[in-house]
């Protein structure tokens, strides 16, 4: 059964947050963010979002939990989730995959640091963001791979991917929208 839930994952930068934020209210649904929730915990523990990603290396127990929250949002309905594995956690949902070469988010990230500022995340230079980007990155992968025997990064399993480096934002918004729309009534998305 298809759920009214939309997940979307993707590429650090690639605009899982701001493309949530645009979807949802369009649809009139609600919108949460791990990324945000992860952040909020960074910030809880004063560390950065990449320390954390450390410490989650070496206790699991900080993955659970952050998973045990999207996980409790499968019995909500008209959510859109911005979230590394909601995918998986809820495999009934309209899944979303935002593609964005690495170079490119860490040129997004770091102009939206110096513009709006990021919790838990302050950047110097571009290249420290790269270098965010692929530690976080490489850390994700080892531990879901670990955790739960699967790779995030395979577009396989989304029913639809988007390269964000191609369209502006408001057109990614459209674009998973009419596609939701399509796929919750059954027809191709």
């Amino acid at each position: 059964m298809r759920k009214k839930i939309i997940t979307i994952t993707g590429m650090p930068g690639s605009g899982k947050s701001s493309t949530a934020k645009l979807v949802a209210p369009s649809l009139g649904f609600s919108h949460f963010s791990s990324g945000d929730f992860m952040r909020e915990i960074a910030e809880q523990r004063g560390v950065s979002i990449d320390e954390l990603n450390t410490t989650m290396e070496r206790e699991p127990m900080l993955d659970y939990e952050v998973d045990a929250v999207v996980r409790s949002k499968e019995t909500e309905h008209d959510i859109v989730l911005d979230s590394r594995l909601a995918w998986h956690w809820i495999p009934d949902s309209f899944k979303v995959f935002l593609r964005l070469d690495q170079k490119m988010a860490a040129q997004r990230i770091f102009k939206q640091i110096q513009e709006e500022g990021r919790t838990s995340e302050k950047f110097d230079t571009e290249e420290e963001v790269l270098t965010s980007i692929t530690g976080r990155l490489t850390s994700e992968q080892s531990r879901y791979q670990e955790l739960y025997g699967i790779n995030y990064l395979d577009e396989s399993h989304y029913d639809m991917v988007i390269d964000t480096s191609q369209h502006e934002l408001s057109d990614v918004a459209h674009a998973v929208e009419v596609a939701y729309r399509k796929w919750i009534d059954g027809s191709t998305a």
